[in-house]
């Protein structure tokens, strides 16, 4: 395992040392589509193995549900990579220039990042989504999946190395961990610093924090998203019930969902009961603080200080009163995770200290916080969200896979 794993690195490395042009790189993405195309039952043959593993494992519902793939969720893949070839080249491009007395040209030109790890879990289009990205911004990729979409996740890269070699460029840009050995997971963090420059991690809490806890690699990406939707005195009741109902319940799972919803005292009565009463009506459990509990008429559980702070990724959902704008953003800032968090209000000065003030990577105003998404943002697919207060912060897309470098240019300068 050592040996293979240390050849993968090397193996990146040098394939990224080959520039490639964008007429190129939308070429093999255009062939990646086609090949997709030609070999849907191929692929769908291999994601009936890890089904079919998944059932005899027991696994979860959801989490079957998340390995499947059909004709929908092939053209969704489809179609997130034809997103990313309309979406222009981020290297190479001059982001500043000036001059100085000295006389020094400098520019600041975008540049690849390198060699990226990218450890995931479960959804096999992450495979498709995640190399895509990294290969149009100039980046090569080591794919290490999850177990339980293994055969899916392999075929998938299998297809992106055909297209690749089909273009005359080095299929290693591209390369699958063809182990389902965890160890190999430890291995990548702790040993092979010399090859790949930074991991993403996606999934869930516990293989984040591994990550993070391991990794000797800088790791781009976040914890948890306790995302908060707070309404404000000056909310739209009609507007705060529509986008809390899809801020929480459109789908509970993924790290954007609304997870505490904060209320200022001065509308609980009037807000209170109708958007909490649509939550509970559709399956949701409330939790909620004395304020909270005076006030809604429905069934409600008495919160705790450790509920402020709980990531729930399901049907459940802590309510608490706060006096103003202030103590909702303090609130906010203590117990958030920097993730995303919005302000309902109709007033313009309110969204905009909020806005201001939040330490989110993400602050929202009247939206709701399932928006925290790259394809949403336009970045034509994430490989993940950062909630670092170093950047890249937010959806990490095509032009968060970049870096930049300073070109100097003088007739012959020297310093005094």
């Amino acid at each position: 395992m050592k040996k293979l794993l240390l050849n993968i690195g090397k193996k990146s490395k040098k394939a990224f040392s080959t520039p490639i042009n964008s007429t190129k790189k939308n070429r093999v993405l255009r062939d990646y589509v086609q090949l997709i195309e030609k070999n849907k039952n191929l692929i769908f043959k291999e994601n009936l193995k890890d089904i079919k593993t998944a059932n005899q494992k027991k696994l979860r519902e959801n989490l079957v549900k998340r390995l499947y793939l059909n004709e929908n969720k092939i053209l969704e893949i489809i179609n997130s990579i034809k997103k990313i070839i309309k979406l222009k080249d981020p290297t190479n491009n001059v982001l500043e220039q000036w001059k100085r007395p000295s006389g020094l040209n400098i520019s600041k030109v975008s540049i690849p990042i390198g060699v990226i790890g990218i450890i995931y879990e479960s959804r096999p289009n992450v495979t498709s989504d995640v190399a895509s990205l990294c290969f149009k911004s100039g980046n090569s990729v080591i794919l290490r999946g999850g177990s339980e979409a293994f055969y899916s996740n392999r075929i998938l890269s299998k297809l992106f190395r055909k297209s690749l070699k089909k273009n005359k460029v080095d299929e290693n840009f591209v390369q699958f961990i063809d182990i389902k050995n965890r160890r190999a997971v430890d291995f990548m963090l702790t040993k092979m610093n010399k090859f790949i420059d930074v991991i993403i991690p996606r999934g869930g809490k516990s293989l984040v924090k591994k990550v993070q806890d391991l990794s000797t690699i800088p790791t781009i990406g976040h914890l948890e998203g306790v995302c908060h939707s707070y309404v404000d005195k000056y909310a739209n009741l009609k507007i705060a019930k529509r986008l809390i109902f899809n801020a929480k319940l459109r789908n509970t799972s993924i790290c954007g969902a609304t997870e505490t919803i904060l209320f200022h005292k001065n509308i609980i009565k009037k807000f209170c009961n109708p958007i909490l009463k649509n939550l509970e009506q559709n399956g949701c459990k409330i939790i909620g603080d004395n304020e909270i509990k005076k006030i809604y008429n429905g069934n409600i559980q008495k919160a705790s200080e450790k509920d402020w702070s709980k990531e729930y990724l399901s049907s459940v959902v802590s309510v608490k009163s706060v006096k103003n704008l202030d103590e909702a953003i303090n609130h906010i800032n203590k117990y958030g995770t920097m993730h995303t968090d919005c302000i309902i209000t109709q007033s313009k000065s309110s969204a905009k200290k909020f806005l201001d003030n939040v330490k989110s990577s993400i602050a929202m105003h009247n939206t709701s916080t399932q928006f925290a998404d790259g394809g949403e943002f336009g970045f034509g697919g994430e490989v993940g969200i950062s909630t670092s207060s170093l950047p890249p912060r937010g959806p990490v897309g095509l032009k968060q896979l970049v870096s930049y470098k300073y070109k100097i240019i003088s007739k012959g300068k020297v310093r005094k």
